[in-house]
């Protein structure tokens, strides 16, 4: 069992959260509302690009339960692609950096890769929803890829969540960013 424990901050330093243990996965997607929100989001202004150099949004999942937000709460703004969405990307407002993304319902949040220092990112394991890739030649096959998320992929969030008791923790944020 791994009892690691990272620490996470925005770009300036005033959100703070911790993780703990190993997370369920870490991918990159390609899907149309990962690349919609961070074309929009790209439009404040960031400290990074939250695109990859393949066009996909790079994301760490981790249970709910392994996830500490530890200062800086306040500063969490939601986004949504629309009013009805199923999905809010969340962001720290200090400083405009994207902290994750969660489902509605889900009993994990998808952290965005940029919170860790390059160097110390969990290894790319899996691209998903490559079909959304304007030129599919361009990306790598280091590492399984597919047109969809695959059963692997599924297989790891239903396993997380009957360790977790199929329980779905809520996160609360108050207000939202428009972008």
């Amino acid at each position: 069992m791994n009892n690691k424990t990272t620490h996470l901050t925005c770009a300036c330093g005033t959100f703070h959260l911790e993780v703990r243990g190993a997370p369920i996965i870490s991918a990159e997607c390609h899907c149309k509302s990962c690349s919609d929100a961070a074309g929009r989001l790209e439009s404040l202004p960031m400290p990074e690009a939250i695109r990859t150099i393949h066009g996909g949004t790079r994301y760490v999942l981790y249970r709910k339960d392994r996830i500490s937000l530890l200062a800086g709460t306040e500063n969490l703004r939601e986004f949504r692609l629309g009013p009805n969405a199923s999905t809010r990307r969340v962001l720290a407002s200090c400083c405009n950096t994207p902290i994750f993304l969660e489902f509605k319902g889900g009993h994990w949040l998808s952290l965005y890769g940029n919170l860790w220092k390059q160097d110390e990112l969990p290894p790319l394991q899996l691209r998903t929803m490559t079909q959304n890739v304007p030129d599919r030649a361009s990306v790598p096959d280091d590492v399984p890829s597919g047109a969809l998320a695959t059963a692997g992929f599924y297989g790891r969030l239903l396993t997380a969540w009957i360790a977790m008791g199929f329980k779905v923790p809520k996160l609360t944020v108050k207000g939202a960013i428009d972008a």
